[in-house]
């Protein structure tokens, strides 16, 4: 995309000079929902005004309540990583970046932000992994930190709602629906769809067992996106990006919190780490349940990043090279979908 087609506030970003710190470069990373923008030592991430129903940034109001509710989860997390609340004020032709808790009344609010301390790229899990320096010791130190995390994640009340079978459906029965018309286009076999559909009601069937998760206090506010491209482990673990924008996709049952990283370490063939991971969590927790439903969140994590694929390969707006990409990474999604269910 050309950067006169981005928004003017975009291009003002994209400029070294529009920040109050030294950047020698500035650098444009967009995503479906986000503009974020890489400059020196910050993060910076605005929302675009997308409505996707199951997510609402459409308005202002809307994207500087996501904005804050972003700061408040993530710190739960990253303390130190998530800085503020930040905004775009517009006065006649000029722009200004501020902090929105020392901003001045000059001007008009026309966007809202979240800052960042920039966290070292070589040190991201997924470069660990694709470098294949993802150790042992990574595994352990994760453990660490989610094991205190999910015990003191809020739960009961309205939270233990959304660990009910008939909850958890809505959240997996979806992505069948909204994959139904990829069938036999050369991700998603009739085979596959009709396998891992089959098994996930099958479960989803037995109200008990979704019970018992409940009973034993294990639906939690959780992180909702747990995996690697969300994990930065360099001198400590962070885990940031969580799901803020909708409570269903975070409120769950830390089983399918966990299943997520155990699911993405399997997808990258190192299962003696997604083993290792999910024993040492359990034992640390002492969640032994947690092992009746891994292989049902694992299926359902695998089907949604092979949903995501699926999607991406299908907007007109990607190139081929990335549409054939997302194609493959949708296949071997949805096999492992299928090894999960049984049915592969």
């Amino acid at each position: 995309m050309s950067t006169n087609t981005l928004p003017p506030f975009v291009q003002f970003l994209l400029k070294t000079q529009s920040y109050d710190h030294p950047a020698d470069t500035v650098e444009l990373v967009q995503t479906h929902i986000s503009y974020v923008f890489l400059a020196g030592d910050f993060v910076y991430k605005f929302k675009k005004p997308v409505n996707f129903g199951f997510l609402d940034f459409s308005d202002l109001a809307k994207r500087r309540h996501c904005c804050e509710q972003e700061l408040l989860l993530n710190r739960r997390l990253c303390p130190d990583i998530y800085l503020g609340l930040v905004e775009l004020r517009q006065q006649g032709n000029t722009l200004s970046l501020n902090n929105a808790d020392n901003a001045s009344s000059a001007g008009k609010v026309i966007e809202y932000g979240v800052q960042m301390r920039r966290m070292p790229e070589e040190r991201m899990m997924l470069n660990l992994i694709r470098t294949g320096a993802l150790q042992e010791t990574h595994i352990d130190e994760l453990v660490r930190v989610l094991v205190p995390f999910y015990r003191q994640a809020e739960t009961g009340g309205n939270i233990d709602g959304f660990g009910k079978a008939e909850s958890v459906a809505v959240n997996v029965l979806e992505n069948f629906d909204q994959t139904r018309e990829f069938i036999g286009q050369g991700a998603l076999s009739q085979e596959q769809f009709d396998g891992i559909s089959a098994y996930a009601r099958a479960i989803l069937a037995d109200a008990p067992r979704f019970e018992k998760r409940i009973n034993a206090g294990r639906i939690r506010d959780c992180h909702g996106d747990l995996y690697s491209a969300n994990i930065c482990l360099a001198e400590k673990p962070y885990i940031y990006d969580c799901i803020e924008f909708n409570q269903r996709f975070r409120y769950c049952d830390v089983a399918s919190d966990v299943a997520f990283l155990a699911m993405d370490l399997d997808y990258h063939g190192l299962e003696s780490l997604s083993s290792r991971f999910i024993e040492s969590f359990v034992a640390a927790s002492g969640d032994t349940g947690l092992l009746d439903m891994l292989d049902f969140y694992k299926c359902y994590r695998a089907y949604v990043r092979g949903k995501i694929g699926l999607f991406t390969a299908s907007d007109q707006a990607v190139d081929e090279a990335i549409r054939k990409q997302n194609l493959n990474n949708a296949a071997r999604y949805f096999r492992l979908a299928a090894q999960y269910a049984g049915t592969a």
